[in-house]
């Protein structure tokens, strides 16, 4: 490995932590962890609803935290959970007028700052962060998971 390659890792590394970071503390200034955060952004805007299986996909965490997450939401009654007909097991999760009301100026904001962050770079430096970010990511994973099988 090269030094440069290394420092490259670090610093990509780097800035994607300082970004969780950011995330973090913006939810808990606003009295919240950080999953909760992503799954309050996923539910603001299903406005029709949306099982706990897509929450789980769309927000990269466990069925355990999503549903511990939701059973927090239902108790302050930000959310109503409903069974769905067709599988009885999965849950449509749609969120209250009070819940809408209690997010949408934190959810707002954070989806605010996304996209102007992004608007700061011209369309093809969006595309090659992109681009690269999810070749970074899909080699990242690959070699996690050679590792794990090794």
């Amino acid at each position: 490995m090269k030094k440069e390659e290394k420092k490259n890792a670090y610093l990509y590394c780097k800035f994607r932590d300082e970004q969780f970071a950011l995330y973090d503390e913006y939810a808990k200034r606003h009295g919240m962890l950080m999953k909760t955060l992503l799954v309050l952004n996923v539910l603001f805007y299903a406005e029709e609803g949306i099982t706990q299986t897509e929450i789980c996909r769309r927000t990269l965490q466990s069925k355990q935290t999503v549903n511990v997450i939701i059973k927090n939401l239902l108790s302050d009654s930000y959310v109503t959970v409903m069974e769905t007909p067709e599988n009885r097991r999965n849950k449509m999760v749609q969120m209250t007028e009070s819940g809408r009301a209690y997010c949408e100026k934190i959810v707002r904001h954070i989806t605010w700052a996304e996209v102007t962050a992004m608007s700061m770079f011209t369309a093809e430096e969006q595309k090659q962060l992109i681009d690269l970010s999810r070749i970074f990511t899909k080699n990242l994973a690959k070699l996690v998971n050679q590792e794990m099988e090794g």
